[in-house]
């Protein structure tokens, strides 16, 4: 029988309009059994054949949010339907079914998911780039390469989290 790869997606942009702004990273933590990895596509490496390949052999993709702001995204941007190549499961319905609103942060903080970064939202996000972007500050890329890690990475333990809920 073969494994289940799972994949923990999150991407950061230039804006909300995925038609008008575009995609800046793109976070995917893959998680084969014991073993995890860390993908950061950004800039100029956020291509389709790039996430294609990051994505090689994953059968489940996890986000929050995600369908209805980062799939579409993608697919627009990069004119790849994850929905259609994989199995999407969309975090935020189960919070939903949980009585946990709110963004992914605030959903975060109600469960008690610890997170090194404060202060930083997408709007954060997004004045991080256009710094690295215009004036080359790799401080701040760091900053918001950080940021997407603990997205992803914090994706799982909500997953596992809500798991729990339902014991």
């Amino acid at each position: 029988m073969r494994r289940s790869t799972a994949a923990y997606l999150d991407i950061e942009t230039t804006g909300l309009g995925r038609f008008v702004d575009y995609i800046t990273v793109i976070g995917i933590y893959r998680c084969d059994g014991g073993n995890t990895r860390l993908i950061q596509l950004v800039g100029e490496a956020v291509t389709g054949d790039k996430l294609s390949r990051a994505l090689k052999g994953v059968t489940t993709i996890y986000t929050y949010n995600g369908s209805r702001f980062d799939l579409p995204f993608i697919d627009a941007c990069l004119g790849i339907d994850l929905a259609v190549q994989f199995r999407h499961y969309d975090l935020m319905y189960d919070c939903w079914r949980n009585n946990l609103y709110g963004g992914f942060k605030a959903v975060e903080r109600q469960l008690g998911i610890p997170r090194q970064l404060r202060g930083i939202g997408g709007f954060e996000a997004v004045v991080l780039w256009w710094r690295y972007h215009n004036h080359g500050d790799q401080n701040a890329l760091a900053l918001l390469l950080e940021y997407n890690r603990e997205d992803v990475v914090n994706l799982k333990a909500l997953r596992e989290r809500l798991a729990g809920l339902y014991f």
